[in-house]
């Protein structure tokens, strides 16, 4: 069966492409998959993959979080999940700060007539 394991790291990107045998699980195309990506990394200039990371990264198929048990389908592409480096809601309001009034009110965005 084809699938696929899709990864965003610094050093390396990209989508590689998995032949598995029917019924193979997440965590059996992770163990394929693993000196192929070591093999990327070493080629841009990295050594290793961190274990722990690779062992307890989160997981998904095509977007949904999955647990790394489930079954593959033909099609799959999975993927591994890098922790925010910064919180997306935390990032917004130190953006908007600076706009701020001393009440909490952007000016900016006063609507007309007000």
């Amino acid at each position: 069966m084809k699938c696929s394991f899709a990864v965003a790291l610094q050093s390396w990107q990209g989508e590689l492409p998995m032949i598995l045998e029917s019924g193979a699980t997440v965590d059996d195309l992770l163990r394929h998959v693993k000196p192929v990506v070591e093999k990327q990394l070493q080629s841009a200039g990295q050594y290793a993959v961190d274990e722990t990371w690779w062992r307890e990264a989160p997981v998904g198929i095509f977007g949904e979080r999955c647990d790394r048990s489930r079954a593959l389908v033909e099609g799959d592409r999975v993927e591994m999940y890098l922790p925010l480096k910064v919180d997306p809601k935390a990032a917004r309001r130190q953006r908007a700060q600076p706009h701020q009034t001393e009440k909490g009110r952007n000016p900016l965005t006063r609507k007309p007539g007000r």
